[in-house]
């Protein structure tokens, strides 16, 4: 025969199982925030740097992104074009005037008399016009 029970908590501990998942339960996101006076806003304004104004007016203007872009990379290009082009216009001219000098010097010299009248006379004909 068993022993009877003294206590109501006599009974062996059930066996623990293991704890259920949490459960998601959604909560309602919190509404707008009613302010008493406007909010202070602290904006930090920026000089754009030299290169970026140009794609600034761009973007502010409402220019598309391939306007912008073809700025940004056929502007350093252009420049760099027109530049070595000058280079060369200024080598030639250096070199047109040096070839001048040299068939003035070489006709006076090799020529004689002869030489020397056709260069005064066109002297003065560079005179005369002016």
């Amino acid at each position: 025969m068993s022993t009877p029970r003294r206590y109501q908590f006599d009974n062996p501990l059930p066996v623990p199982r293991e704890p259920h998942p949490p459960v998601y339960r959604p909560e309602p996101m919190p509404g707008p925030t009613a302010y008493e006076q406007p909010p202070v806003v602290v904006q930090h304004i920026h000089q754009a740097p030299p290169d970026r104004t140009v794609q600034r007016i761009a973007l502010g203007a409402g220019a598309g992104g391939g306007a912008v872009a073809a700025g940004v990379y056929f502007g350093p290009l252009l420049v760099g074009s027109l530049t070595a082009i000058a280079a060369d216009l200024v080598i030639l001219a250096f070199l047109a005037a040096v070839g001048a000098w040299g068939v003035v010097t070489v006709v006076r010299s090799v020529g004689g008399p002869d030489g020397k009248a056709a260069a005064a006379n066109l002297a003065k004909a560079r005179r005369m016009r002016g």
